[in-house]
């Protein structure tokens, strides 16, 4: 174990006390107590973050201080830490943004949907901490599971039917997810004696078993993740869930499941995934980020435009696949590029949603043809949907835009020209759904609203999309920081 390394499991603990604690004394109090240790969990994110840092290598601890295959490894890196880092600060901000839309009525000591979304929230936060920091797959199983009943139910918290049929959509895709990842988990476990990662690592090799447990691994991720043609369930599940719900599930479940899949390819099957099955996977990034593109054109609604372009972004990340593998001297720069895709991905999308959210409550309704006059009388939320969208379309100095370029000149450095067209098409289909949005927004006269406006909470939306434009900024120390950790590939 290293020095510090006693703070990861800390990161898993916290949220999974604050969870025990809220179905303890129940009520109300799940909302105080999410929202007193939300500020927590973003300090000691903070914190491992620094000493991964200090240390320039990953921080590993063993549960019980039984090293594998005896006992659980947790181990934090540059990619796991900003992971953490950016969970824990979109998890705060979209908790206090749901203040106004989950807080128990006064005169009831409980309600229904209150109490479920900070328990659900807190649950989220366990779950993906567990992912960013566990070694075993097994338990990474577990993690992913507690982040599909935590996320579902989050889906159909607003009622209605069409909200009850979209979560039950995402739990069939979800649970058919989970089945082929623990298949593929068995048949490694089966082969090798040993889930952690480390281990299979040094004793995996290029036999049919493997083929086999890389197929159906990755197959479930997939689905989890929702890249085309598996996201079926993204678009109404993410449209349909409250606005903090949506903003969640956007920026982090599905990232959950990709970074699982990133350590699978990197740390696991390196050898596989440096052939054809790096290939496969940009393949199908490519067409999702393509096809979510055209999807999002042709929408009537702003959320479902936002969520379509969800399934377009998602596909980018796939990009980096057959770049960052390999020891190329291309590879640090598009495994950045991943990574910032990851980010800016996530804080601009986060703010999209919330403030989608806002926009429709005031309105009374989220159509894009009613949007005229928009920016007049909603201006900080219509600044945070057009800065939110500029770093989606990789306008400098955003980190959607840092992303991009690194991808970009990775992939022209390597000769792979497919990779190089897609991310310029990707690019001129999200300018083209951005202007859908921006045209009638900033139309004269300013817009009816049927409701006030909140603008604290139109501040928050507008403070996640600005830490997106602005991430293209991060000193070149950033850039060391990520690769810490970067698992060497042949």
């Amino acid at each position: 174990m290293t020095q510090g390394a006693v703070l990861l499991p800390l990161a898993i603990l916290l949220p999974a006390a604050g969870l025990i604690a809220s179905f303890a004394v129940g009520g109300r109090r799940a909302q105080t107590i999410t929202l007193a240790l939300a500020p927590a969990n973003l300090a000691l994110a903070i914190a491992i973050a620094f000493l991964v840092r200090g240390a320039g290598a990953p921080l590993v601890y063993h549960v019980g201080a039984l090293p594998p295959p005896l006992g659980i490894a947790l181990k934090a890196d540059g990619f796991s830490a900003v992971m953490l880092v950016a969970s824990a600060l979109i998890l705060w901000a979209a908790s206090v943004y749901a203040r106004a839309d989950f807080t128990t009525p006064e005169g009831k000591s409980e309600a229904r949907a209150p109490f479920a979304f900070w328990s659900l929230v807190q649950g989220l936060g366990c779950g993906l901490a567990i992912v960013f920091l566990s070694s075993d797959l097994f338990n990474l199983y577990v993690a992913l599971e507690l982040l599909t009943f935590a996320a579902a139910p989050l889906v159909c918290l607003g009622g209605g039917a069409a909200t009850l049929r979209a979560a039950l959509r995402y739990l069939v895709f979800a649970l058919f997810g989970s089945v082929l990842y623990l298949l593929g988990v068995a048949l490694l476990y089966g082969a090798y004696g040993t889930l952690d990662i480390s281990l299979l690592a040094q004793r995996i090799g290029p036999h049919g078993v493997v083929y086999a447990a890389a197929a159906l691994t990755t197959a479930g991720l997939l689905a989890k993740t929702a890249l085309a043609p598996l996201h079926l369930w993204l678009p109404p599940a993410h449209a349909g869930a409250p606005p903090a719900a949506s903003a969640i599930l956007s920026a982090l479940v599905v990232k959950g499941s990709f970074f699982l899949i990133v350590r699978l390819w990197f740390d696991v099957f390196p050898s596989l995934a440096a052939g054809a099955g790096a290939i496969v996977l940009a393949s199908l990034g490519g067409f999702a980020a393509l096809l979510g593109g055209a999807m999002a054109l042709r929408q009537a609604r702003l959320k479902m435009l936002i969520a379509y372009s969800t399934a377009a972004q998602i596909g980018y990340l796939f990009l980096m696949f057959p770049l960052a593998l390999g020891g190329a001297p291309w590879a640090p720069d598009a495994w950045a590029g991943g990574i910032f895709q990851t980010l800016s991905h996530a804080f601009a999308k986060a703010g999209m949603f919330l403030a989608a959210g806002l926009v429709a409550k005031s309105l009374g309704h989220d159509r894009i043809d009613g949007l005229s006059g928009l920016g007049r009388s909603m201006p900080i939320a219509a600044l945070a949907l057009g800065v939110g969208g500029l770093s989606l379309m990789g306008l400098p100095p955003s980190g959607g835009f840092m992303a991009k370029w690194l991808l970009l000149t990775s992939a022209a450095e390597a000769g792979a020209w497919p990779i190089v067209a897609v991310l310029l098409a990707g690019t001129l289909l999200a300018a083209g759904y951005l202007y859908r949005i921006l045209r009638p927004t900033l139309a004269l006269p300013a817009a009816e609203l049927k409701a006030p406006r909140q603008p604290g909470r139109e501040l928050i939306a507008l403070a996640l999309a600005v830490v997106a434009a602005l991430m293209g900024l991060a000193p070149l120390g950033f850039y060391d920081f990520l690769d810490i950790g970067r698992p060497p590939t042949p």
